[in-house]
């Protein structure tokens, strides 16, 4: 799908990430090709109310992101959460968004089925569509049925292609993905351990995992 004139269209994926890696990367490209998105913002959460605190500090987690997408447009990084002394609200980081874009840009906050499900327990989510459209990467092993305080909303809101959302937001559409089986919890095992991560996380991230001397175990 070529570029669209006029309105941008910028994607934020947020998450610990801690550490990043190919899971998290693969599936933000795929979606910024999808959508033909200008921008697709990978968003480190500083304290993220629905999870426990990360294991290294906001400064790794985000030097590390830098890393991973360096060179690798249209995917960048917005430390906007970091910079914040309080919880990572997705609805405060979409509020600040809005702020800085034109009043037509799409904007689009990408989420996997699990944190979609999780929607009724976020701050003020509600509010979420007035701000942007929801795209959730949907997976073949995932439940089938989203939670019955969600159902209205879909009924209301779901657009079956996602490339056919219009206007800056209000809309939630699915995109289907094939995940890749590596998750943050497996790589922080795996060094603890003495065991290598590599290949699950970019060279250069892991190069800088052990000079900085993360996620060892605790002697």
């Amino acid at each position: 799908m070529p570029k669209r004139t006029g309105a941008r269209r910028i994607g934020i994926f947020g998450g610990t990430f801690d550490p990043v890696h190919i899971g998290h990367l693969r599936s933000a490209l795929e979606v910024a090709e999808f959508m033909a998105l200008d921008q697709l913002r990978l968003i480190p959460s500083a304290r993220p109310p629905h999870r426990e605190a990360p294991q290294v500090s906001a400064h790794h987690r985000l030097a590390m992101v830098e890393l991973a997408v360096a060179g690798l447009p249209p995917l960048c990084v917005d430390d906007r959460e970091l910079r914040r002394d309080k919880p990572s609200y997705s609805i405060d980081t979409l509020e600040s968004l809005r702020g800085e874009l034109a009043a037509d840009d799409q904007l689009y906050l990408i989420l996997g089925w699990d944190a979609f499900c999780g929607l009724p327990s976020w701050h003020r989510w509600e509010a979420l569509l007035e701000h942007c459209h929801i795209l959730v990467l949907q997976r073949p092993d995932a439940d089938s049925e989203a939670p019955e305080t969600l159902r209205n909303l879909l009924a209301a809101r779901s657009v079956s292609d996602p490339l056919t959302l219009e206007g800056p937001s209000g809309q939630i559409s699915f995109i289907w993905q094939t995940p890749l089986a590596v998750s943050a919890t497996q790589i922080r095992t795996l060094l603890a351990s003495g065991k290598s991560a590599r290949f699950l996380v970019p060279d250069a991230v892991l190069t800088y995992i052990h000079a900085h001397g993360l996620y060892r175990a605790a002697n």
